[in-house]
């Protein structure tokens, strides 16, 4: 899996032009078909999502291209498990939240889950791709638990990303920032921890 920007027209583009970069050893991604279709549920209705795929000139490995806006083994877009996360750590507890966003409490319940997980080392890292984009800049209060420290690190480095890279703020969501910083992988499932690009290039929220 490679996280790539959300316009599928400059993917194609950089993809034929042998921009895209192979995750496994560096070499140039081609153009090799597409993945299976699947439904991403958004907040308030759903779109079918097909992504492309590249294959390595080098190693051979071929690689699903997910869009920014798409965490791995999800159907929801980020932005949609983002305010369920921040919701959590603003006190709502899963049924509420389940019930605010019209989805089955099992699945809020597995977003929080694994974010609580992950707390600690999702503050303390996006702590530090914070503080490499915006070192002189004042880190966010303690905001009383590990996952409310979680989200307000991850929505803190999300902002200053952003900021520091000219994406506009009110437009493009901590959230999604945070899909590109990771690599989808906010949430998944992977048992080496939470990979996660501390420097850039990022692919691009917009």
């Amino acid at each position: 899996m490679l996280t790539v920007e959300a316009d599928a027209v400059a993917v194609e583009r950089r993809l034929r032009a042998g921009q895209v970069v192979c995750p496994a050893c560096s070499g140039v991604l081609r153009p090799w078909g597409f993945a299976r279709s699947r439904r991403l549920r958004t907040r308030w209705s759903s779109r079918v999502v097909r992504p492309r795929r590249g294959r390595c000139e080098r190693c051979g490995r071929s690689q699903v291209l997910l869009p920014v806006t798409v965490l791995v083994r999800r159907a929801d877009e980020v932005e949609v498990v983002g305010s369920a996360l921040a919701a959590r750590a603003a006190g709502a507890g899963a049924g509420r939240i389940a019930r605010a966003l019209g989805r089955a409490r099992s699945t809020v319940r597995g977003w929080l889950t694994r974010f609580a997980y992950r707390a600690e080392l999702v503050r303390r890292l996006f702590g530090q791709a914070r503080a490499g984009v915006a070192p002189a800049r004042v880190l966010p209060v303690p905001a009383g638990s590990p996952r409310a420290e979680a989200a307000a690190a991850t929505v803190a480095a999300g902002v200053a990303i952003a900021r520091r890279w000219g994406w506009d703020v009110l437009t493009v969501s901590p959230w999604r920032v945070s899909c590109a910083v990771t690599g989808g992988r906010l949430l998944s499932p992977d048992r080496a921890g939470l990979p996660i690009n501390t420097s850039p290039p990022w692919p691009s929220p917009l």
